[in-house]
């Protein structure tokens, strides 16, 4: 990916004029180009592309923002001998339709020097085009020609035509295929789902049934015991009780009968019921409503979701390695459905090794073991009544419990579990091992895909970052916006004080939310000082250390302490919530927070 500014800037040379005839649509490309010193920029108009200015043109698929393809081929009737041009596109790289566009760039003599994908949410791509009367040598990657000229340039770009028509039909080839293959297989677990989806339907109406009819049924028992506990406690039963007793021993009886009687008069009395709407301190009076007690008193608490919740099947290691990231509840055989109905799980995981090794559920899926197959059975059975995802997460050979695979699963994860950067030793590792591990292979990377799959809260929210900037004149807001599009790890926002319109418009471009007022990140930088040098790895590596360490702050001491945790550091990477406190750095570690170290000359 490249920035529009990378793209024109090589191509500059003996153009003094930026003609923007992409301003009959929705863009302003202003922001994003970044002009050097001694070239202007100004709107198109009618008139003829002059001699040392280079045009600006769009083309889309939304008329409103790019304009029309009419608009675009009349600017190109325009340009003049010797002319240059960058023309921006609305499509993506992949589906780019340049047949439309080729025939009339043929025609006006215009050679293509170099296209490349744009780094933008509304512009996918770009590429630099002349008019010539002789074919020029084709750029690289960085922008400077190839050395060559006359035949054996035309046999270059000849040559790497045809090669390159030859790799690119074979992956169409490819993805044609792929679209199919995953078509016919959404066809058939489409049909296998409605199938599933009809059984399922009627075992759930089945279950209800069945549920309401024992509702019904201990509502009624629960009224039967009340009366009779009100029966066994009446003065009539009791009385009765005592005549039978007299009658029984008339001798000793008849005796005891009248002080008995006395003290059934006596208790009735002070056992009267309070008057209407007083109880007896300390309980909590039930009503009667249809014949049925019901209490008087209930709490209900709840909260927004904002962390993934997994019930699953899993090692131990695995359990505690996402519960760093997200809310675990491990099933086990015995309570694994009352669970699951209990917490409503984001999904209901299935981790293969933990029906191969030691622990609860072993060896289900392997045969040897068919109650625990029924339970497993059953436990999906309860998270599909609930609306929620059933995935097996294949970490090991399928051979190992094959009968995993006869169960119907809403995702199939076949990848490890990833591992925790707490886990590594950065020593052994180095910093790219550790970047590596935190791009691709961490836990919450992989917690990431799980939550893509259903629908749940992305553990990667965790690892957005907010820049603090003040940007003055036009110099400085180039360097933030080349700082922070430049940066590996993107920031997610950059917050700063009275954002003119327009100015920070190409971070907007790429998705990067440009806004004043306290930082909504969980991390912030502050990046007030743009006359530093930042590489393009800097929040790659404090988002490293932070996610090893645990730290609240992470930054550099003038000891180039590194990978230690220190009573006092210059923060470069602090928590939303420290940063919100407005307390001095001197003080944070009186206060309990956590200050972690990274060398703070480290390169890029």
């Amino acid at each position: 990916m490249m920035r529009l500014t990378d793209l024109l800037h090589p191509h500059l040379d003996g153009v003094t004029t930026v003609v923007d005839a992409t301003t009959g649509g929705g863009l302003n490309l202003a922001p994003y180009l970044h002009l050097p010193d001694g070239v202007a920029l100004r709107a198109a108009d009618e008139s003829p592309v002059e001699a040392g200015e280079l045009v600006l043109l769009s083309y889309g698929p939304d008329p409103a923002l790019h304009g029309t393809e009419a608009d675009c081929l009349a600017v190109l009737e325009r340009m003049p001998p010797s002319g240059r041009g960058l023309i921006v596109f609305g499509h993506p790289a992949p589906e780019l339709p340049y047949h439309r566009l080729l025939d009339a760039l043929v025609t006006r003599r215009c050679q293509v020097l170099r296209a490349v994908p744009l780094d933008y949410v509304h512009l996918r791509a770009g590429a630099v085009f002349a008019r010539t009367d002789e074919l020029l040598p084709p750029h690289d990657w960085f922008g400077r020609p190839a050395p060559s000229e006359g035949l054996p340039t035309a046999l270059r770009t000849a040559n790497e035509y045809v090669l390159a028509d030859l790799v690119s039909r074979s992956l169409r080839a490819r993805v044609l295929d792929l679209e199919k293959e995953v078509e016919e297989a959404e066809h058939g677990a489409g049909a296998r789902q409605d199938g599933l989806a009809d059984r399922l339907a009627a075992a759930v109406r089945e279950r209800e049934q069945l549920a309401s009819a024992l509702r019904g049924a201990r509502e009624r028992v629960d009224v039967l015991q009340a009366r009779v506990a009100m029966l066994e406690g009446s003065t009539s039963l009791r009385v009765g009780r005592a005549l039978v007793t007299a009658a029984r021993s008339p001798g000793r009886g008849t005796a005891r009968l009248p002080r008995e009687l006395y003290g059934m008069w006596r208790g009735r009395a002070k056992s009267r019921p309070h008057p209407a709407g007083r109880s007896a301190p300390g309980t909590a009076m039930p009503e009667v409503l249809d014949g049925r007690f019901h209490l008087a008193h209930r709490a209900l608490s709840s909260a927004p979701r904002d962390r993934l919740v997994v019930a699953g099947v899993l090692t131990d290691r695995t359990a505690e390695d996402f519960a760093a990231d997200a809310v675990v509840n491990r099933l086990l055989p015995h309570d694994g459905r009352l669970l699951v109905r209990r917490t409503d799980p984001d999904a209901v995981v299935v981790q293969l090794s933990a029906c191969t090794g030691d622990g609860p559920w072993s060896p289900a899926g392997t045969g040897l073991a068919p109650d625990l197959d029924r339970q497993l059975a059953e436990l999906l059975t309860e998270a599909r009544a609930l609306g929620r995802a059933a995935v097996l997460w294949r970490d090991a050979p399928a051979t190992g419990a094959p009968g995993l695979a006869q169960f119907a699963w809403d995702a199939v994860l076949d990848t490890d579990t990833g591992v925790r950067l707490s886990r590594l030793d950065p020593e052994r590792c180095g910093r790219d091992g550790l970047r590596e591990a935190f791009l691709q292979d961490s836990t919450r990377v992989r917690l990431a895909e799980l939550a893509r799959r259903v629908g749940g809260p992305d553990p990667l929210a965790a690892r957005r970052v907010a820049v603090l900037a003040a940007p003055g004149d036009r110099d400085e807001v180039a360097r933030l916006v080349g700082q922070v599009l430049g940066q590996i790890h993107r920031p997610a926002e950059v917050v700063v004080p009275c954002p003119a319109d327009g100015v920070l418009d190409e971070l907007t471009g790429a998705g990067v939310t440009v806004r004043e007022g306290p930082p909504t990140a969980p991390w912030v930088a502050d990046w007030t000082d743009l006359s530093v040098d930042r590489p393009d790895t800097l929040l790659l590596d404090l988002m490293c250390a932070q996610e090893y360490s645990g730290a609240d702050a992470v930054g550099h001491t003038g000891a180039d302490d590194d990978y230690l945790f220190v009573p006092s550091l210059t923060p470069l990477l602090v928590r939303r919530s420290l940063h919100l406190a407005g307390a001095p750095p001197e003080d944070w570690l009186a206060l309990g927070y956590r200050l972690f170290a990274v060398h703070g000359k480290e390169s890029s």
